[in-house]
C-alpha cells in the first residue's frame, strides 16, 4: 500500500521520472498539481517562494498567471504570507475558506463525498500517512493525488482514463469555485494569483481530458 500526504511535498520533487516512460507533457501536468498542492497545503517558505520566482511567463492565460505568480512571490515575505495562510484557511474556528470537496458540495465536513474518496483510494492502494489528520478531501491532498497519479507515485502512472475518473469525481464538481473564491477572498494578496493559477490550470485539464 502506498501513502500520499501533502506534508512532504516538495515544490521541485516532480523527480525525473523518464525511467517510467511519463510524457514531458505530463511531468508539466503534475508539476503545476504539486506546486499547488504545496501552495495549499501551508505557508509557503523561502525556498519554494525563490523558486516560484524563477518561474517563466508565457503568451497564453495560464502562463500569464504563473508570470503573475512569480512576480508577487520574487517581493513577498515569508511572514505575512504565514498570517495570510491562516487568515484563510485555518482562521479562529475556520478560515475564510474551508477547502475541503465535502464542505463545497454539501456545506458540511466529513460528507458524503469523503466517503467516496476514501474508497477510490483505497482502491488506488493508497492510505495517508500516519499522524495526517486533515480529512483527504482537502484541496491540496487532491492536487498531490493527481501528480501522483500522472507520475506513478502509487505503482505504475495511471492511465489517461484512471486520471480522468479521479479528476472528474473529485476535482471537477468543486475545485474551480474553491479557485474562484480564493481569487476574490477579502484577505487573499498572494493567494490571489494562486486562485487564479488554479482556476485556468483546471479549465486547461477539463478541456483536454473532453478531447481525449
Amino acid at each position: 500500500m502506498q501513502t500520499t500526504s501533502t506534508s512532504s511535498s516538495d515544490i521541485s520533487a516532480v523527480e525525473s521520472p523518464a525511467l517510467k516512460g511519463v510524457p514531458s507533457e505530463d511531468i508539466l501536468r503534475a508539476a503545476l498539481y504539486r506546486t499547488l498542492a504545496i501552495l495549499l497545503g501551508s505557508a509557503p517558505q523561502q525556498r519554494e517562494l525563490t523558486m516560484l520566482g524563477k518561474l517563466g511567463s508565457q503568451d497564453t492565460p495560464l502562463g500569464e498567471a504563473l508570470g503573475a505568480l512569480s512576480r508577487h512571490a520574487s517581493h513577498v515575505s515569508v511572514e505575512p504570507l504565514e498570517e495570510e495562510f491562516t487568515s484563510l484557511f485555518i482562521g479562529v474556528g475556520r478560515g475564510e475558506l474551508v477547502p475541503h470537496a465535502s464542505y463545497y458540495l454539501t456545506g458540511f465536513l466529513n460528507e458524503k463525498p469523503l466517503v467516496r474518496l476514501r474508497q477510490d483510494l483505497r482502491d488506488l492502494g493508497i492510505v495517508r500517512q500516519p499522524g495526517v489528520t486533515e480529512p483527504e478531501d482537502h484541496i491540496a491532498t487532491l492536487l498531490e493525488i493527481m501528480a501522483g497519479l500522472i507520475l506513478g507515485d502509487f505503482g505504475e502512472a495511471a492511465t489517461l482514463e484512471q486520471q480522468h475518473n479521479f479528476f472528474r469525481t473529485h476535482l471537477s464538481p468543486w475545485a474551480t469555485h474553491f479557485f474562484k473564491d480564493l481569487e476574490a477572498a477579502k484577505t487573499a494578496r498572494f493567494y490571489r494569483p494562486v486562485g487564479t493559477v488554479g482556476r485556468l490550470f483546471l479549465d486547461v485539464e477539463e478541456q483536454a481530458f473532453a478531447m481525449s
